[in-house]
């Protein structure tokens, strides 16, 4: 699919240098070349001003199929009229519908007209969504972690008396999603398709015993009186696609610039920015003491939870470069005077909980008590298993119920 952007100055729909004198002759592309939505009109400006000549341009361009939304009987007659005098050539056409039925023959397309149907219900399936989950954690790049070095805030502890959750993107899974999500735009809320929210992900995480208290915009007075451990802010853009995106400002969607602000300004917060894109963050870095750009982690808020708390390490790096301010736009790692609030590949680096615990020497003495006594119980249970006779006895863990020793204490 040829592109709505300009090389050099030129149209992509109308570029025949790339799409037939590189793609298909250099590179030898046996396939079909389409254009974008309504791509061709833009050949020209205003659009669809001229779109007997953007016909035109794009079929000798090497287009072989047009996207035409709604006018479709324009395009019909326009192409045809072109074809009839001569203004584009009948090899053209031939080449472009030789390219077309050459794809649906080698997909069986003739054969096998309709989808296979049969792996349908592997479609959000639980298997699929632990590999999204995994993807999350993966992508998250943590980009501050503490205020000074030798002090860091991640991982968050599970356990904590009191722990505040705000932000208009901590419960909402089409913020999470972004667009060209069930709708072109997208959409806000949780009603459109299925998932878990960052919020319901760090409830899930946190000590059953830690309040989790969610606030969306809590003001400073709420935040003073309610003695909170920490706080965990979420907030970013909305969903766009396309030019709905386009920004010449690249701010996070208010409100939340001043719930960082409050937040942050009353106590140690970590800050989670859900985006597209690097947005601006410089004027709040001092108050922040932990910033992830979680970009658009989708329905498996979970993911983000599992890096939070210390289940998983980061390891994400910055795929392009994060900007200081958007005068500095465009920014390329390279360029003479680059000076980023963080530099391409850039990316803070943390241990799992377990393996802070065996590096640091926290798993070792205090945890043997604990193996001991778990060998204590096995072999009591054993003993008293032998005096049953030979009935056969099953024991079920419940949902919810591992034992989990770290740092020398005994967890459910």
């Amino acid at each position: 699919m040829v592109s709505y952007s300009s090389w050099n100055g030129k149209r992509m729909h109308a570029n025949g240098d790339l799409i037939t004198g590189y793609l298909k002759n250099k590179l030898n592309f046996k396939g079909f070349v389409i254009s974008d939505w309504e791509g061709i009109d833009r050949i020209t400006s205003p659009p669809h001003s001229n779109y007997t000549y953007s016909v035109l341009a794009s079929v000798l361009a090497g287009i072989d199929m047009v996207m035409v939304p709604n006018n479709y009987k324009e395009f019909i007659n326009d192409l045809t009229y072109l074809v009839k005098n001569n203004f584009i050539p009948m090899e053209r056409i031939d080449d472009a519908v030789s390219r077309i039925l050459r794809v649906k023959f080698t997909m069986g397309l003739f054969e096998n007209p309709l989808a296979d149907f049969s792996l349908v219900n592997e479609v959000g399936s639980q298997a699929h969504r632990d590999i999204a989950r995994e993807a999350v954690r993966k992508s998250l790049v943590l980009l501050k972690n503490g205020k000074r070095t030798d002090e860091p805030m991640l991982p968050l502890p599970k356990m904590s008396s009191k722990v505040l959750v705000a932000g208009s993107h901590a419960d909402n899974l089409g913020y999470q999603c972004g667009g060209w999500t069930i709708g072109w735009q997208g959409f806000s809320g949780n009603q459109n398709t299925t998932g878990t929210t960052i919020l319901n992900g760090i409830k899930s995480a946190i000590d059953p015993t830690s309040d989790v208290t969610y606030n969306e915009n809590p003001n400073t007075e709420f935040i003073k009186s309610n003695n909170f451990s920490y706080a965990i802010v979420i907030v970013g853009e909305h969903p766009y696609t396309e030019m709905f995106g386009d920004s010449s400002n690249l701010t996070i969607a208010d409100p939340g610039p001043s719930v960082i602000t409050n937040v942050c300004s009353q106590i140690k917060c970590v800050v989670v920015i859900i985006s597209g894109r690097p947005v601006v963050i410089e004027p709040y870095m001092s108050a922040i003491d932990a910033l992830v750009a979680a970009w658009l982690p989708g329905t498996e808020g979970q993911g983000v939870a599992d890096v939070l708390f210390g289940d998983h390490e980061f390891t994400g790096k910055l795929p392009r470069t994060w900007f200081r301010t958007v005068d500095q736009l465009p920014m390329n790692i390279g360029d003479l005077h680059y000076d980023p609030l963080f530099p391409f590949g850039f990316g803070l680096t943390t241990k799992s909980v377990i393996d802070r615990s065996i590096s640091s020497g926290a798993i070792g003495t205090p945890s043997v008590a604990v193996v001991l006594g778990l060998v204590v119980i096995g072999f009591c249970l054993s003993q008293r298993l032998k005096h049953r006779g030979n009935k056969k006895y099953e024991f079920i863990q419940g949902e919810g119920q591992e034992m989990v020793g770290v740092g020398g204490s005994l967890h459910r």
